[in-house]
């Protein structure tokens, strides 16, 4: 379980395709930290830590991973946001993010607010049925407020403090990005389903 707080960037040393998916290389220095087996949270996709070094991480990423997520379309050289999973004794600055990925938005606008930065995603109807104005959602494992949402977007406001810290001070738009939704309402939405 992660929060949703990046805890640093690595660069992505190595992408190798395998005949089952991809073995990823990601070179930090939050590879010390890790032992094999942990989790780390890759842009938001939770992934298992192979050969973990002083500076570096592998990960073996399934079809499954790749068919929801931007890792699909990662390449050497890009930056990745970093979170290791949350110890019990931790402070849950963030909320609660699995790590699992519901499926892809899309950078639609960026617009500057002050010191924030606006950015508008678009994304499906069936993932923005869980997204509430002021509720959380995972944003390349960013923990966010959202400030807005429509039918077919969602917006989030972004401090300075997360456009340095994070990879989405450098997005584009058009560039994809991974979403994860408040897991608790999918749940509830599952649980009032079977009592109808």
């Amino acid at each position: 379980m992660f929060t949703g707080l990046v805890q640093g960037l690595g660069t992505v040393a190595a992408v190798q395709p395998t005949a089952d998916g991809v073995r990823l290389t990601v070179a930090t220095e939050l590879g010390r930290e890790l032992s094999p087996g942990d989790s780390v949270a890759v842009n938001g996709v939770c992934l298992t830590a192979v050969d973990p070094s002083n500076g570096t991480f592998a990960a073996d990423v399934m079809n499954e991973t790749l068919r929801r997520s931007s890792l699909a379309e990662i390449a050497p050289g890009a930056e990745v946001n970093l979170e290791l999973p949350l110890r019990a004794h931790d402070r849950l600055g963030g909320h609660i993010v699995q790590g699992h990925v519901d499926g892809l938005g899309t950078i639609a606008e960026l617009t500057d607010d002050g010191f924030a930065r606006i950015v508008r995603i678009a994304a499906d109807p069936e993932l923005l049925r869980y997204v509430v104005e002021k509720g959380s959602i995972a944003i390349d494992g960013v923990s966010l407020t959202v400030s807005a949402v429509d039918d077919e977007s969602l917006s989030v406001s972004l401090i300075p403090e997360t456009l340095e810290r994070t990879i989405l001070g450098s997005a584009a738009v058009g560039r994809p990005v991974n979403l994860e939704v408040d897991v608790l309402a999918k749940y509830v939405e599952k649980l009032v389903g079977a009592h109808r």
